[in-house]
């Protein structure tokens, strides 16, 4: 389907195309070109120059590529973007409070989204090409490609001021695909900003991780520490995790907009225990029972080292001595991410006499830091504080 197409097939092709896609279980479909998000490619090329990517070497990786959907196939004509609601079926914030339990980003609690999106995806792009020629390729979080500003052009929504997608009709709570194209569609306009003076996303963020709106500093943001960053999470960074072990959902649970999100796709539901699991079961996962209990899930791909990291920093600060069994079995962990972190939750929850009890000589150049820091934090803490009463 060229140039040479009339308007009334291109039309006919996009009406079939919604209806396609919807049959699959998709909540929105919208087109764009994929020369159309260039100022977008600058932005991520300045933030990206100013480090506030922090580890995420991907994304500094190809960035040619991925500041310029064009120039990763400049064979494709059209950009067709889909959303695929995950909307919870209660409030996400509502765990937080629970200072025994682990809080899951909603994305997480099901199945891995990646498989899910991207088999229905691939039947939508064979049926395009088995009904209307052309080829295509498919994408959905995986390649270098800014769905979100391909998603703004194409009118499925606009990026907040949090830098996430909303959209009128489905709120803050969906996943996006793509298909390039090399046929000829109609394009949709982009969607304009409607946040207008809100900013319940920037105020509730406990890390401060907007410097400005619109503007995102992964280097503080709870879900780059608990599932991008390999390393030890920044000691003045850790009380503000609270019980968030994997991903943080604040941001996007108080949008406004919210009121107006789909019911979840199935596939999503959340597995048996997902919600909100009490922090002593997963502290006790050996490598094994990591990964049956979370096959299937994106969790799996953090490793059983950093998920342990970010158990320990959630029990440290439920300044709840009766975890404490589960820290001092953590202190002697095999993987010094965890006994690092260990070490920080024990100094938290245990009083004076029974922290040194604990202390040990570690071979662990991170480890032995923890070590001295948590001790001579408590060397200073006055009497009447939580770890001293604990």
């Amino acid at each position: 389907m060229g140039p040479e197409t009339s308007p009334e097939a291109i039309d006919a092709l996009r009406t079939a195309l919604e209806d396609e896609a919807r049959a699959l279980g998709f909540a929105a479909i919208a087109v764009t070109r994929s020369d159309r998000v260039s100022r977008a490619g600058e932005r991520l090329r300045a933030w990206v120059d100013d480090g506030q990517h922090g580890e995420m070497g991907w994304m500094a990786d190809r960035l040619a590529w991925r500041s310029d959907p064009a120039a990763l196939w400049p064979e494709a004509r059209s950009v067709i973007m889909v959303a695929d609601s995950y909307a919870p079926a209660s409030d996400p914030m509502e765990t937080l409070a629970a200072r025994d339990r682990a809080a899951i980003s909603v994305y997480a609690q099901g199945r891995d989204y990646h498989d899910i999106v991207k088999k229905r995806l691939k039947r939508l792009g064979r049926w395009l090409i088995e009904r209307h020629g052309g080829r295509i390729k498919v994408f959905v979080d995986t390649a270098p490609v800014m769905e979100k500003p391909l998603a703004e052009a194409a009118g499925l929504g606009w990026q907040g001021k949090h830098t996430n997608l909303v959209s009128r009709d489905l709120g803050s709570w969906f996943f996006l695909g793509a298909i390039f194209t090399t046929l000829e569609l109609a394009p949709d306009q982009p969607h304009e900003d409607r946040c207008g003076g809100c900013r319940r996303c920037l105020d509730i963020c406990p890390t401060a991780a907007f410097p400005a709106p619109y503007q995102l500093d992964a280097r503080r943001c709870i879900s780059y520490l608990t599932i991008e960053l390999k390393g030890p999470i920044p000691r003045p960074l850790r009380p503000l995790i609270g019980n968030r072990i994997y991903g943080c959902d604040d941001c996007l649970a108080v949008c406004p907009w919210n009121k107006f999100a789909h019911a979840a796709h199935a596939a999503y539901a959340p597995r048996e225990g997902a919600a909100a699991p009490l922090l002593a079961e997963l502290a006790a996962l050996d490598d094994g029972a990591f990964r049956a209990r979370f096959s299937g899930s994106p969790i799996k791909r953090v490793g059983r080292g950093r998920f342990l990291r970010n158990v320990m920093v959630a029990i440290g600060n439920s300044r709840m001595p009766a975890l404490l069994p589960h820290v001092e079995a953590a202190v002697a962990d095999s993987d010094p991410l965890v006994r690092g972190h260990a070490v920080w939750a024990a100094s938290r929850l245990a009083t004076p006499q029974r922290f040194h009890t604990l202390a040990r000589t570690d071979p662990d150049p991170f480890v032995a830091e923890e070590w001295r820091l948590a001790a001579a934090e408590l060397a200073r803490e006055p009497i009447g504080s939580p770890s001293a009463e604990a």
